[in-house]
């Protein structure tokens, strides 16, 4: 459904120092400073597959969706979604397609969202049963009521995100992406998002790429992540692999009946948390059939789980493997690049 090839954006910027003079001079002459955002990145995402989209702030991950979307053009590489070309913004495209983003909005802030349901359903050319039919639907997965009625101005951060989310709906896209759009929102509202995406994927058979710094988002809604750093690509695969390949061990988190000394823990696993009657431990996967019967024996253990390290642990790990990677390529492209040039001074002489 989706191709990604060799994609790469740059952007051209104009650099100044800040005050009134530097100002004055950019205007007769002006210095530009070439910004790549991504940086030949390349993947693919079947039909209905949901697939999360990360990296941290500035890595390019809104630059390659709006792309994805014919907003941006690349400066090269080349992109399909369902076989077009988004930079056309064909119509049978843009039919396909919706990006809902958390930090913008399509509502019309002083109308209610049923005008700009109405509005979209016209854009669209919606027959007028399949909107009702879809409306009806939405309705119940969101739990509209009466918020559809209510000026967007009045509605709250979450009751604005779940109109959002129905206008973005209402051709029934066979692609969506979405950009951050659990954003500012509380911990319940996030879950209802979270399980109306999954059921609206599983209703459509939808293609999901999802961008997230929640990584409960990610957790609920996407078995494969593609990651991004500096614009380019530092993993795509599953989150079971990933958390394997960079944190092989697991969390054993205890509740304990009495307080137990820190010394007779670390016997067991490193001691990654202790406070007084909680207890976390690290320890190997190939351990944990050993060590949980020997601590629920040795100690007075109330409840005890068992879990991958946090994701969040995860990704920051994997974005410092991959600069420091990164840095350790460029400084042997310099040295090369240094030593040829005095091979062909050598030569000169």
């Amino acid at each position: 459904m989706i191709e990604v090839r060799s994609l790469r954006k740059e952007y051209r910027v104009h650099k100044r120092a800040p005050g009134l003079a530097a100002a004055l001079r950019s205007v007769f002459r002006r210095t530009y400073e070439t910004i790549v955002a991504v940086d030949d990145v390349s993947f693919e995402v079947a039909a209905g597959e949901r697939v999360g989209f990360l990296g941290p702030n500035g890595a390019g991950k809104t630059t390659t969706l709006k792309m994805l979307a014919g907003l941006l053009h690349p400066t090269s590489g080349e992109a399909h979604v369902d076989g077009h070309l988004p930079r056309k913004r064909e119509r049978a495209f843009l039919e396909k397609i919706m990006l809902v983003m958390g930090q913008k909005q399509q509502l019309l802030w002083d109308l209610p969202p049923a005008e700009t349901f109405e509005l979209n359903r016209a854009i669209y050319d919606v027959p007028r049963a399949q909107y009702q039919e879809t409306m009806a639907e939405l309705d119940e997965l969101l739990e509209l009521g009466e918020l559809v009625k209510k000026p967007t101005r009045q509605l709250s951060l979450g009751e604005r995100m779940k109109c959002e989310l129905a206008a973005a709906l209402v051709h029934r896209p066979k692609v969506l992406f979405l950009d951050e759009p659990t954003i500012g929102l509380d911990v319940s509202m996030q879950a209802s998002m979270r399980a109306f995406v999954k059921r609206y994927n599983e209703r459509w058979n939808a293609t999901i790429l999802l961008t997230s710094h929640y990584m409960e988002d990610v957790l609920a809604l996407c078995p494969r992540v593609v990651v991004i750093d500096k614009g380019q690509l530092s993993y795509d695969g599953t989150l079971e692999a990933l958390v394997r390949r960079l944190r092989p061990e697991k969390r054993l988190i205890l509740r304990l009946g009495a307080e137990v000394a820190e010394g007779d823990l670390a016997r067991y696993g490193k001691v990654v948390e202790h406070e007084k009657l909680r207890v976390t431990l690290q320890i190997a996967h190939a351990d944990v059939r050993e060590v949980v019967p020997a601590m629920l024996a040795a100690f007075p253990v109330v409840d005890l789980t068992v879990e991958d390290p946090p994701l969040e642990e995860v990704m920051s790990e994997l974005f410092a493997r991959t600069r420091a990677a990164r840095e350790k390529s460029e400084k042997a492209e310099k040295v090369g690049k240094t030593e040829t040039s005095n091979d062909e001074k050598g030569d000169e002489a």
